[in-house]
């Protein structure tokens, strides 16, 4: 394993970011044979592998409104700001994306020709296909032959 793969591991572990995880010099040997997420358990706990102390400048106020939020409080119609398509934006954008990977895949392998890509890719951009099973469909209906066995694995890409 790697010391990126392990810091990002050990960062999981830890529930930290990436940015905040250090590996010790000492131990950086160590860090780079590390296969499982149990050698890192093991880095962690012997100090090989840790992580930089948190700041701690959040306001008791702030502490407080934080843990009312997550018992569900102050959620209510009077605090949102922005429409509801506004405030859903990151369905839209797993969807489009999706969509998008689909697409990039299919020209990779040539699939699909560069002029079929760019009207395809505005029709997505234009929120034409509500899911990527209906970006398939519509692929298919253009007359563009991908197997089955293509077709699953481009709904789970």
């Amino acid at each position: 394993m790697s010391i990126k793969l392990t810091k990002r591991v050990a960062a999981d572990i830890m529930g930290r970011g990436v940015s905040k995880v250090r590996v010790n010099p000492t131990a950086l040997a160590e860090a780079e044979k590390a296969i499982t997420r149990e050698d890192v358990r093991a880095l962690i706990k012997s100090g090989g592998v840790y992580a930089i102390k948190e700041k701690d400048n959040i306001s008791m106020n702030s502490k407080l409104l934080k843990k009312k939020r997550a018992q569900g409080r102050r959620r209510g119609i009077g605090r949102k700001k922005g429409t509801r398509k506004a405030r859903a934006s990151l369905e839209y954008k797993q969807k489009i994306r999706g969509q998008r990977r689909i697409l990039a895949a299919l020209k990779g392998e040539k699939a699909i020709d560069n002029m079929t890509f760019k009207s395809l890719y505005r029709l997505v951009k234009g929120g034409t296909f509500a899911s990527k099973a209906s970006l398939l469909g519509n692929i298919k209906g253009r007359g563009i032959n991908i197997s089955d066995d293509k077709m699953k694995q481009l709904k789970h890409i």
